[in-house]
């Protein structure tokens, strides 16, 4: 350990540059702006290149972390996206959104004495070097089997099952029902954090390696998983993902300034309103914004509501700072960004003009009690603290539900009493034969690494079924 220690001390991790927080809480360009090579080739040699690698086994898709880091370490570039491919079709992404800091960077083991290796940061340096001075060849693939697959929504774990699929021979069709692929990726995630033509790019690959994309199609509507085995499909892959709005039912609701943050980031970034007037897509601004919740969708709503003007953003959760789930990286952006963070404080009702929008809510203030089921400290209302805020826009952001669209019209798939879809934990298979399914659908709202994680099993076991018949 004293070798780690006087390592750390020697070689500090290399903080990665970013737009000054005044002018970026006015501007949707991305926040980092990213490491140049030789930033990249110092950061690299700070890792110890492990025997037994820790960073490896907090990887859900088991990236090879350090031997991509060593071909940064030896400049070659090539070398490294290609070995990064081998598990990652979508490493531009993963860089900007994973939640590193409790995967792969919380085991490293530089990060036991120091800061860990900033494996996120170097991943998205190789991806965004391979999309700026690479040469575009494409990874092998295997011949064809003369298999058609079909993976129904374009999201992480959607766009994970096709990559790895497609290069094992087989006939791979995603079907999306935006008119844009991407799924989370474009709808929820904002330009700041993850910008579309990232996104727009790493599908491109997918395409490029032979994956064909039908968007407008609106799997369960406009065609059922009966109909898509009969047109020669052997395999269908669910991941729909987790997009139906939760709300707090609250009195008031209906009042008009309260909206989900599902439509509030679709319309800001899979529908481009943040660009008008170039783009005419309507969207609520608001003055003194409140956003409910203090997740990463929370932050983003939040960040979002203030690069559209709003003079004040609080975020409003009636835990405290330690039990936020939000990244503590997006949490930081926030506050640096201006974001007021309004903690141990919970809505109790809206209030409203005489023309029915929102003026304000009521509040109570809180404290921790007993932990409860999730692990962290259940929030007591303390009694007579009631409290108001004034605003004319709130966003709320308290999770989401399973997308019924698929699920609600296929009988013969079994789904919990939440209307996940219930799978076998080590395939992803469904109870309908020739189904698989993974993502939130199956989780409920969670990371997009974790998504990817079960999008690389079903496509392992929907493999062996096609190949093996097992």
């Amino acid at each position: 350990m004293a070798d780690i220690a006087g390592k750390t001390q020697k070689n500090p991790r290399v903080p990665m540059p970013e737009q000054e927080p005044k002018v970026r809480a006015r501007n949707f360009l991305e926040v980092p702006t990213g490491y140049t090579m030789k930033m990249a080739q110092e950061e690299a040699a700070r890792c110890l290149q492990c025997k037994k690698p820790g960073c490896v086994t907090g990887c859900p898709v088991g990236v090879d972390i350090p031997g991509f880091i060593d071909l940064i370490v030896q400049g070659d570039m090539s070398g490294a996206i290609r070995h990064l491919w081998k598990m990652n079709a979508l490493p531009a992404v993963c860089g900007r959104v994973c939640p590193q800091e409790i995967q792969c960077e919380g085991q490293c083991i530089v990060g036991k004495k120091g800061q860990p290796v900033a494996i996120g940061n170097l991943e998205r340096f190789c991806a965004d070097y391979e999309r700026e001075h690479g040469t575009g060849e494409l990874p092998p693939k295997q011949p064809s089997t003369g298999k058609k697959v079909a993976v129904v929504g374009s999201g992480p774990s959607g766009l994970t099952v096709a990559g790895d699929l497609i290069v094992k021979g087989h006939d791979v069709t995603i079907y999306e029902a935006f008119h844009k692929p991407g799924g989370v990726l474009v709808y929820g995630i904002p330009e700041f954090r993850l910008p579309k033509a990232i996104v727009a790019q790493e599908v491109n690959f997918l395409e490029r390696l032979g994956v064909k994309v039908e968007c407008n199609a609106v799997v369960g509507r406009t065609v059922s998983l009966d109909e898509l085995f009969a047109e020669g499909y052997e395999a269908i892959y669910v991941g729909v993902g987790a997009g139906l709005p939760k709300f707090m039912n609250l009195p008031g609701e209906n009042l008009v300034g309260i909206l989900s943050a599902n439509e509030y980031l679709t319309r800001a970034n899979l529908m481009k309103a943040y660009q008008f007037p170039d783009v005419d897509t309507p969207i609520p601004h608001g003055k003194n914004v409140v956003v409910l919740g203090a997740g990463n969708v929370a932050m983003d709503s939040a960040r979002t509501a203030m690069r559209l003007g709003a003079e004040t953003v609080k975020i409003v959760y009636r835990r405290s700072r330690d039990e936020m789930p939000a990244r503590k990286a997006e949490i930081h952006h926030a506050e640096e960004e201006g974001i007021e963070m309004c903690l141990l404080t919970n809505p109790t009702r809206y209030l409203g003009n005489e023309k029915g929008r929102l003026t304000g809510m009521e509040c109570l203030r809180m404290e921790l009690g007993e932990p409860d089921a999730s692990g962290r400290r259940r929030p007591v209302p303390i009694k007579g603290s009631e409290f108001q805020v004034d605003c004319d826009l709130c966003i709320v952001a308290v999770g989401s539900g399973a997308n019924p669209l698929l699920t609600s019209e296929t009988s013969d798939m079994q789904l919990n009493k939440w209307g996940y879809v219930v799978t076998d934990p080590a395939t992803g298979k469904t109870t309908k034969k020739g189904v698989w399914a993974g993502g939130d659908i199956v989780t409920g709202a969670a990371t997009v690494i974790l998504a990817m994680g079960a999008g690389r099993q079903a496509a392992d076991s929907i493999h062996n079924y096609l190949t093996l018949g097992w």
